[in-house]
Formats: C-alpha cells, structure tokens, sequence
C-alpha cells in the first residue's frame, strides 16, 4: 500500500511538471508571437509619396499624437504597439521639436529613431554683402518658415543688441545662415551681429600702426563704402587704399553711395547738383570732412579686410570706367582725364556693376 501511494505521488509529481513545462512552452510561444508582431510593426515600411514629404512636430507635442497623426495620414498602422516598442526602447522621452524631412524607404522604427535623433530639417537664407539692414530685414521676413519679429520690436531689440542709440546699419555680417523652423528673424541677426563682431576685433587687433581710424566702427563705416563702391574683388584694397589716403591728407571721400545713402526715399537713381551742395545730409561726403555717421550697408568679411590691408600704390582718385571696375589716378590731372575719357563720353554699355558671370 505504501508503494502504491509512492507511485500515485510520482505520477502526480510527473503530471504537475508536463503541465508547467506545457504552460511555460505556450507562454514562450505567445512571447515569441507577440516578439513577431511587434518586430514586424516596428518595421513596417512607411506607405510615404515617393516624393518624400515632411512633418512638423511641435514643441511639447507627444510621441502618442505624432503617432496618430501619421496613422491618420494612413503612413503607418498600429499606431499604438509602435509606440509601444518606442516606450520599451525608450525613445519616446527624446522625440524633439521641429521639421522632419522623410524619404522613401523608411520604416516605422527608423521615422522613431530620426524625431529622437533631431534630425531636422536645415534651411537657409542669404545676405547679401552691400545690402542695408533694412533689405536684410525684407529677405528675413520673405522667409516662410522663419518667425518674425514685429518691425517696431526688432529695431529696439537690434539697438539693445548692438549697444547703438541711434542706428544698427552695418553691424551684421552678410553671410549663408541655416536656421531650422522655430528659429527667428532676431535669432538670424544676433548670429549675425555676433560673428561681426567677433571679425572686427580680430582684425582691430592686427590693424597696422598709425592707422587713421579712430576705432573698430570707423573701420566698419568706411568697410561698409568700399562695399558699395566696387563689385571687382580685387579693386576691393585699391579702393580702401584711396579712401584712407584721401582721409590722412584731410581731403572729402567725394563718394556717390553715401550720398544715396542719407537721401533714403528721395532718390530717384539720379544725383543731382544740389544733392552735391546739401549740407544738411550729413552722408553727404562731397560737403562734410571725414566718415559720415554710421556705416551705410552691410560690409562682406573682404571689403573689411581690405580696410585693414589696404594697397599702397598712392592713388587718391577713381572713376568708373563703364564695365564696372574703375580707373585710379594719383594726380587731379590724370583724374581729369579718366573724367573725359571714361564719364564725358560714355560707352554705349555703360554700366555701373561688373557683367554678370554665364553661370549667375
């Protein structure tokens, strides 16, 4: 009796062990199902246009509401199990902010992985060396994706920010910025205005001994004439060089952009006789010694080191010659006759600039 209690204990020892390895092997294959399925939603490929397309995240927004608005879009399916593995893994607490460019073939692991990454999209936009602050405002606020400050709001800011009471003209260096969505015309002129300024010390540090300019701004105005004087780059030290000259000998710079400059609206693409003779333009440098008040455009890194490097051949004065460059003379009587040659009879294609390049 006893042995048969032993064999009944045995058989139900054995029973309760295929049961348990039974259940364990169900639970393994539901586990490994479930593992299928999750694998197989996490990697299913994004039903995206061929032509890639974008999606905006926004600040704050959560990975479950990214989620639906690409199962809306009917990119993807099972939403929420996609989100699941995002969690497990997780990525769902680092989804950043911004524009996301997607493109062909992308699975749903890998579209989790990019908004986690920050993998945003860059834009860019140019200024132009030459170009007023006022123009560099317009070419921000054209950009569609760039924030914009209200006008009156960003002219205080930009005051505060260059420590001027009176005007910021030229205080920015005209450059290719990158930005991404969120980014703000302000964001744009502070990196700007940072880089300026950095540049400019750089180059008041090295400026050469006895140097006629009073200090970094006086450098930056004149940087900013030469600018609008030439586009030839190498008359860029040339030019730099009459200017400097024409100031240590206590002469006016005579120069036209400035006295556009200070008519604003009234200009009309013509100066006249009496814009020459107004003295109450103070950018008038055919009436007033020295720089005018502030610069009157926005200098490129070439024109300003061509203020700190200016060439030395003696000219102290230039005149366009009609195909945009310029004829530099050092006597009153040769500039005479660059006048009769160049400006008295002028070629029938005259013109003020260079010819643009075949590939502009």
């Amino acid at each position: 009796m006893g042995h048969d209690t032993a064999t009944r204990h045995g058989r139900s020892a054995d029973m309760t062990k295929r049961v348990t390895l039974a259940a364990l092997l169900l639970c393994a294959v539901a586990v490994a199902a479930s593992a299928l399925r999750l694998a197989a939603v996490w990697n299913q490929a994004l039903a995206i246009p061929a032509e890639g397309t974008i999606i905006t995240v926004a600040k704050g927004e959560s990975l479950s509401k990214v989620l639906a608005r690409a199962e809306h879009n009917e990119w993807l399916s099972q939403g929420n199990w996609v989100g699941v593995v995002a969690r497990w893994q997780g990525l769902d607490e680092h989804i950043q902010a911004g524009e996301f460019a997607l493109n062909a073939p992308l699975t749903a692991g890998e579209f989790i992985e990019k908004l986690a990454a920050g993998e945003v999209v860059r834009r860019s936009v140019t200024l132009p060396e030459g170009i007023t602050l006022a123009e560099a405002i317009a070419i921000l606020h054209r950009e569609s994706t760039l924030a914009k400050t209200p006008l009156a709001d960003l002219s205080a800011a930009l005051l505060v920010m260059t420590g001027r009471r009176d005007s910021a003209e030229g205080l920015f260096l005209p450059e290719t910025w990158s930005y991404t969505r969120g980014d703000s015309d302000l964001d744009i002129l502070r990196r700007s205005h940072h880089a300026l300024t950095e540049l400019l010390s750089s180059l008041w540090e090295r400026r050469p001994d006895g140097s006629v300019l009073a200090s970094p701004y006086a450098a930056l105005t004149l940087a900013s004439i030469v600018e609008k004087e030439t586009g030839v780059a190498e008359e860029r030290r040339q030019i730099a060089g009459v200017f400097l000259r024409r100031l240590e000998k206590g002469m006016r710079l005579q120069t036209d952009p400035t006295v556009i400059y200070g008519l604003g609206d009234d200009y009309d693409g013509d100066i006249k006789r009496r814009h020459l003779r107004d003295t109450t333009n103070p950018y008038n440098t055919y009436a007033i010694h020295g720089l005018p008040p502030t610069p009157i455009a926005l200098p490129g890194e070439a024109a300003l080191r061509a203020v700190f490097a200016p060439d030395d051949a003696g000219a102290l004065y230039f005149v366009a010659k009609g195909d945009g460059s310029h004829a530099f003379s050092a006597t009153l009587e040769e500039h005479e006759e660059n006048v009769r040659r160049y400006q008295l009879t002028r070629r029938a294609d005259y013109r003020s600039s260079p010819k643009a390049s075949a590939d502009q």
